[in-house]
């Protein structure tokens, strides 16, 4: 009885570190890129070194959540226009080139720049699994500081009138303050899944 007590306790031992690199391993780095975009600029770490923060957001051609949250993403980014924080989007799925993002784009009056992650570069080093996601990364740094949904309005086959939790925004303002998000009180997103080759 003593033996097995013992061997549950080591076992609980080493698996605590585990869980704790895990959760380390949530919030990865974004690596340097070079991607072209839905209006055929390449865009790079470099684009973006001027600015504080950028939030980059996961658009999946057709996918209705990844649709209807573009205007709350919209409304975040005129939010904080004076805070000088970069929005765009990039697109890791396989069946979307440039060509059907871009007509996407048009359609539902997108004016993000849609970066086209072709290797899926950002979505495997982010560990990108679904559209709709948004990451909050220092350019400088090329820490992530926050992964997760803009808000609790949308799920799946649910929409609420308005949102009740605003994770992007919290996110924004304890970053801006010099804070560290609190990344256990996020749930994960809702959106499309994205298939990872």
């Amino acid at each position: 009885m003593m033996k097995l007590l013992l061997r549950i306790i080591i076992s609980c031992a080493v698996a605590l570190p585990a869980t704790a690199a895990l959760a380390d391993d949530w919030l990865r780095s974004i690596p340097e890129f070079e991607l072209t975009d839905n209006n055929g600029q390449v865009h790079t770490l470099e684009t973006y070194k001027d600015y504080e923060y950028v939030v980059f957001y996961v658009q999946g051609v057709g996918c209705p959540i990844a649709r209807i949250a573009v205007p709350n993403f919209r409304a975040i980014r005129e939010e904080y226009a004076e805070k000088n924080i970069a929005f765009t989007m990039f697109n890791s799925n396989i069946q979307d080139d440039l060509k059907r993002i871009a007509k996407e784009a048009d359609e539902f009056g997108i004016d993000f720049p849609i970066m086209k992650d072709q290797d899926q570069l950002l979505a495997k080093a982010l560990g990108v699994e679904r559209t709709a996601e948004v990451f909050i990364v220092d350019p400088r740094t090329r820490d992530v500081l926050y992964r997760g949904p803009i808000n609790d309005q949308l799920g799946y086959e649910t929409q609420r009138n308005e949102a009740r939790e605003h994770y992007l925004k919290d996110a924004l303002n304890t970053v801006l303050a010099g804070g560290t998000v609190d990344m256990d009180n996020v749930p994960d997103s809702k959106g499309c899944l994205v298939a990872i080759f």
